[in-house]
């Protein structure tokens, strides 16, 4: 799987991020502060791995910014990505089986390099929910981003 991962500052959890999801075999696309030359402001590397999400140059991504907020939010702005903030494994399961996010937010102040593995665990492993009312929810996400 293609996935874009941005990261406002060049940290040791976001090199071991990059490492991680390659050595799961991933193809991984880079912004911000891991890729020379990118602007590595989180408002602008955030929207730019969305923006991947959105055009279906990549399949998911990973933006990470000190708290992982700010770089949520950017995400979020991009119509058609859903990113959540996790900062540990049930959230980031919840996120892929109840909102089927589609960008992992994450904070570089946070996440250990053990955390990182089981946040990455849960959300790899994560699938939508079949449940009717999770769906119906999700319909109502999706709608929100369709011009009014």
């Amino acid at each position: 799987m293609r996935i874009s991962v941005s990261s406002d500052m060049d940290e040791p959890v976001a090199r071991r991020l990059v490492a991680e999801l390659r050595d799961r075999g991933h193809d991984v696309l880079t912004h911000g502060a891991l890729r020379a030359g990118d602007d590595p402001q989180w408002a602008a590397c955030s929207a730019a791995a969305a923006r991947d999400v959105a055009d279906g140059t990549s399949e998911q991504a990973v933006v990470c910014c000190w708290t992982g907020t700010g770089a949520s939010i950017a995400a979020n702005k991009v119509p058609g990505a859903r990113a959540a903030l996790c900062t540990d494994a049930y959230s980031a399961d919840g996120a892929r089986r109840w909102n089927d996010a589609n960008v992992l937010a994450l904070s570089l102040r946070l996440t250990s390099e053990p955390l990182l593995t089981e946040i990455l665990d849960a959300w790899f492993s994560g699938e939508p929910s079949e449940d009717a009312d999770d769906r119906e929810n999700m319909a109502r996400v999706l709608r929100m981003d369709e011009p009014s």
